[in-house]
């Protein structure tokens, strides 16, 4: 095996069969086939038609990957697949498939944490990780606070959601106001005209009190409620809401708080880097107020693209790759798929 390994990454975790193709830390195939026009009409993702899409997209995916990168499926050094958390029936899907493929190619097989995975796809486009970082993933099942020493065996949690994820909100939210799912980059589009102090919504686990016991948690449910309750109050009153305006201003809440908790993690460990993963990390006025406040504290912000903050397969096999470059072990043919997977189990 070479210093650099070729790695396949299968990611299953919800509606997006992703498969990706690395080399070390180079991106060499990122394919994905996305079912969410089949979730839209529903508000959401329905785990039995994500696993329907999953057995269709799996082979035609894979191929158009190994077509992209230019290897044969020979050539693949390991692969490695996201064992959880995510939804058990997808799940399934992307483990027999790795499976099948470790069997038939007789390649070692790495079962990785969902979460780990969009820690470590960061150093496909900026180099290594920095050892201790702060990782905020945001995505809409999880807000967490991660204290990541090496991703491919330390990652302690710090702190995470203890209701709706901040994505949660962002579709919630997104379907009070009449727009379409997934509800994150509309609120992003029309936050862009409106105004962000226009109303002063609540900042969830923020109150003295509440930082004793839930410092670096995340609450997101009393902001769609209040949100809710706005727009009812508003409704019944005849008044015409200008849609911009809300998402500006429920956008603005969200942000605030993920950021004043991510700087406040860092700067309580000592931490000078703090790395942005998950679907909402392409927030752009996410991506904004957190290089303002790191940039007062004296901190510095990774951020990878869009493309790979959302689910994808190049997340997996980058944190394979890496792995396999540190000569961890890798996972039994009898891997399980874990809906519940804790971030303190990088490899299943």
């Amino acid at each position: 095996m070479t210093d650099e390994p070729l790695v396949l990454g299968i990611e299953t975790s919800c509606d997006e069969t992703g498969v990706g193709i690395v080399r070390g830390h180079t991106l060499l195939a990122d394919t994905v086939a996305s079912s969410v026009e089949e979730h839209a009409r529903f508000g959401g993702v329905v785990p039995e038609v994500a696993s329907r899409a999953h057995l269709e997209a799996m082979v035609p995916t894979i191929e158009r990957a190994a077509e992209t990168a230019g290897v044969a499926l020979s050539d693949i050094d390991a692969i490695a697949v996201t064992s959880g958390p995510g939804l058990a029936g997808a799940l399934l899907v992307g483990v027999a498939s790795a499976k099948a493929l470790a069997i038939g190619l007789g390649k070692p097989i790495y079962g990785v944490n969902h979460l780990a995975a969009h820690v470590a796809v960061d150093q496909l486009e900026h180099g290594p990780l920095p050892e201790p970082c702060l990782a905020m993933l945001v995505s809409g099942g999880h807000s967490s606070l991660l204290e990541v020493t090496d991703v491919t065996v330390g990652v302690e949690p710090m702190g995470s959601t203890i209701d709706d994820a901040a994505g949660e909100a962002f579709d919630k939210v997104a379907r009070l106001l009449g727009l379409p799912f997934p509800g994150g980059p509309h609120i992003d589009k029309q936050a862009r005209s409106g105004n962000s102090v226009a109303i002063d919504f609540p900042r969830g686990l923020t109150s003295r009190r509440d930082l004793e016991r839930h410092r670096f948690d995340f609450s997101f449910s009393g902001l769609k409620t209040a949100v809710a309750r706005w727009v009812e109050t508003q409704q019944r009153e005849g008044v015409t809401i200008d849609v911009a305006d809300v998402a500006a201003s429920f956008q603005e809440a969200v942000c605030d708080v993920l950021t004043r908790k991510a700087i406040d993690a860092a700067t309580s460990r000592g931490i000078e880097d703090i790395l942005i993963g998950g679907g909402v990390a392409a927030n752009s006025r996410l991506r904004a107020m957190a290089e303002e406040r790191a940039t007062a504290a004296g901190i510095r912000v990774r951020v990878p693209r869009p493309g790979l903050c959302t689910d994808n397969g190049a997340m997996v096999a980058a944190l394979g790759a890496e792995l396999v470059a540190r000569g961890r072990t890798p996972s039994l043919l009898d891997l399980p798929a874990d809906s519940s997977l804790p971030i303190t189990t990088v490899v299943a």
